[in-house]
C-alpha cells in the first residue's frame, strides 16, 4: 500500500464545507461572513502523550478530542482540520490495515459529531506521531481569550478534576484502583470529551478561558500571567469524582485535582453578575460547572485547604521539557 492508497482508504471524506480538500497540495477554505478562522495545532507521540499499544479507535478519537478542546477554549466553532501522522511501518504489526481502520473510525466519529472535515495533512513513516491542526470559525471580536480575567471575577472549571490522572497513575502502578473506579477515570484519559458546547455558549459571558491539558494550576496560571492577575483557589471546592474524591486526603489526589493534567475541561472566569448566566449553561447543557474561586489584583495563585491554610505542592502540572 502506498502512501496515497493509504491517504485514500482511510483519510479522504467528502468536505462540502472547503472549496477544495483532500488530493490536491493545499486545502482551499472560505471563511463565513463576519468571522475570523481560529487555527492552533497539537502533536501526540507515541511513549509521551499515549501509551505504545493505545487501543486505535479511542487514539482516533483523543487525536481530534484534544484540538477541539482548543476551539472550545476560544469559543470557536471548529470547522476543519488537517492530520500529519508517522507511521512505524504499513501493513506490519506497527500500523497494519486493522489499525488504521479503527484509527480512522475514531477520528472520523467524532468529526462527525462536531461537524469538523479533514482537509489534507501528510503521511510519513517513522515513530507513531500524531500532529492536528484544526481551523474553527468565531465572530470578529467575540473570541474568548486568556487575557481578560479581572479583579473580582468568579473562577469556574467544567466537569471532573483528576480522573485522566488517576487513571495514569494506576497504569503506571503507582496507586491501585478498584476495576470499577478505573473504569470511571480511563474514561476520562483515553476518551476525554470536548466542551465545544460550552465554548460557545460562553461567548460574551467569560471574561477569560483555557481549556485544562497540563493541569488546573499551570493552566490556569496562563490567564493570570496574560491578564496581570492573580487568583485563590479552596481546594474544597473543586469537583472531583468518586474514585479521586476517595484520594483527596492523599498528596496523589491533590496532584491529579491540581496538576494532573489531560482533563481537557475549561477553565474560564466571569464577573460575578454573571453567576446566574452561568449556571444557566450548566443547567442547559447538563454540565456540571463549578465556582472554585476568586481573581485578584496580586500576582501569584494561593491554593487554601479545608483549614483555610495555603497548601505547599510539588508541581503545578506537566511540563514537556523538564
Amino acid at each position: 500500500m502506498t502512501e496515497f492508497d493509504l491517504i485514500r482508504r482511510y483519510f479522504t471524506r467528502a468536505t462540502p464545507g472547503a472549496l477544495l480538500g483532500v488530493g490536491d497540495d493545499a486545502a482551499l477554505l472560505r471563511a463565513s461572513a463576519g468571522s475570523v478562522l481560529a487555527v492552533s495545532s497539537d502533536m501526540l507521540v507515541s511513549g509521551t502523550h499515549f501509551f505504545p499499544d493505545a487501543e486505535p479507535f479511542l487514539l482516533g478519537h483523543k487525536t481530534l478530542a484534544v484540538n477541539l478542546s482548543d476551539m472550545a477554549a476560544m469559543g470557536a466553532q471548529p470547522r476543519w482540520a488537517t492530520l500529519a501522522i508517522a507511521l512505524p511501518s504499513v501493513n506490519n504489526a506497527g500500523a497494519d490495515d486493522a489499525w488504521l481502520e479503527k484509527f480512522s473510525a475514531g477520528f472520523f466519529s467524532l468529526a462527525q459529531r462536531y461537524g469538523v472535515e479533514l482537509v489534507g495533512g501528510d503521511t510519513t513513516r517513522g515513530p507513531l506521531n500524531l500532529c492536528v491542526t484544526i481551523m474553527g470559525e468565531v465572530p470578529q471580536g467575540g473570541a474568548l481569550l486568556r487575557s481578560g480575567a479581572q479583579a473580582g471575577d468568579e473562577i469556574w472549571v467544567s466537569g471532573y478534576l483528576g480522573d485522566a490522572a488517576l487513571a495514569l497513575a494506576h497504569l503506571q502502578g503507582r496507586i491501585a484502583l478498584s476495576e470499577s473506579d478505573l473504569d470511571i477515570c480511563a474514561q476520562a484519559l483515553h476518551r476525554p470529551q470536548p466542551r465545544v458546547e460550552l465554548g460557545l455558549a460562553l461567548r460574551g459571558i467569560a471574561s477569560s478561558a483555557i481549556d485544562i491539558s497540563d493541569g488546573l494550576l499551570a493552566d490556569l496560571g496562563h490567564i493570570l500571567e496574560a491578564s496581570r492577575m492573580g487568583a485563590q483557589i479552596d481546594l474544597v471546592k473543586l469537583p472531583a469524582s468518586r474514585p479521586v474524591a476517595g484520594y483527596l486526603g492523599q498528596q496523589t489526589g491533590i496532584q491529579c485535582v491540581l496538576a494532573g493534567g489531560d482533563d481537557y475541561e475549561l477553565c474560564f472566569t466571569a464577573h460575578p453578575a454573571r453567576h446566574a448566566e452561568v449556571s444557566g449553561i450548566a443547567a442547559k447543557l447538563k454540565l456540571p460547572l463549578t465556582n472554585i474561586g476568586t481573581i485578584v489584583a496580586r500576582q501569584g495563585c494561593i491554593v487554601f485547604d479545608a483549614a483555610g491554610n495555603p497548601l505547599k505542592l510539588e508541581r503545578a502540572g506537566y511540563e514537556h521539557f523538564r
